[in-house]
């Protein structure tokens, strides 16, 4: 027998043994499912309560809300360059008296003053066109010649001009001028700069505006506070 034979012979009488073996050896036992999956207790969530952010608390400068339902009029001369002082008084009182109502306004002239500065800007236009076209305008009125003094003004006609410009804006800034620092309180004057002849000062407005606040609620029985 040769070995082509004998591998044939050979081959399938050693995978007959093996499908023998393999019939009569017991099944392996499975491995219990404990080696491979490790149940580990439910871990506790301890429930923590919600933090909360503490902000800190907005202190409210002055006396709370005190100033609720009241009005304070600051009238100014707005051509007096008064309006920063009148602002510095209106942050003033909303910051001593929250929820104050504070208005600013301007205080204007008496009726004369604002009719003469009217007048002015049409002097000065008046004097310009009298300078640039004389020789025109003096004919229309009558006048066969001009008269001297136009000369002297046509002589030196753009000094003239300038000249008439800023005297008629100095005037004119003047009669629109009232020099007023008017302070009401409640439709009552509590300060006039026209009778004092002076600005009030930070703590003299607020003591003063405090007490028109404070009168109201001495007489509703709900007590005064005082004023530092």
């Amino acid at each position: 027998m040769d070995r082509t034979q004998l591998l044939l012979v050979g081959l399938p009488l050693f995978l007959f043994i093996s499908d023998l073996f393999n019939l009569f050896t017991p099944p392996p036992q499975k491995p219990s499912s404990d080696h491979h999956h490790h149940h580990q207790p439910p871990s506790v969530i301890q429930q923590q309560p919600p933090q909360t952010l503490d902000f800190p608390t907005q202190k409210t400068a002055g006396i709370g809300a005190v100033g609720i339902g009241n009005t304070v009029s600051i009238d100014f001369c707005s051509s007096c360059s008064f309006r920063g002082t009148a602002v510095t008084m209106k942050n003033m009182l909303e910051n001593q008296f929250p929820g104050v109502h504070v208005v600013l306004a301007n205080y204007p002239p008496p009726l004369p003053k604002r009719l003469l500065s009217k007048v002015v800007p049409v002097f000065q236009f008046g004097v310009i066109g009298l300078v640039m076209g004389g020789e025109q305008i003096f004919p229309r009125l009558g006048f066969a010649v001009p008269p001297p003094w136009f000369y002297h003004l046509r002589a030196n006609r753009f000094g003239t001009m300038a000249t008439t410009w800023l005297l008629g804006n100095f005037f004119q800034s003047m009669l629109q001028s009232s020099g007023a620092f008017e302070v009401y309180c409640n439709g009552e004057l509590v300060f006039s700069k026209l009778k004092e002849n002076r600005f009030p000062g930070e703590i003299e407005l607020k003591d003063l505006v405090g007490r028109r606040i404070a009168n109201p609620r001495v007489v509703d029985g709900l007590g005064a506070s005082s004023w530092s």
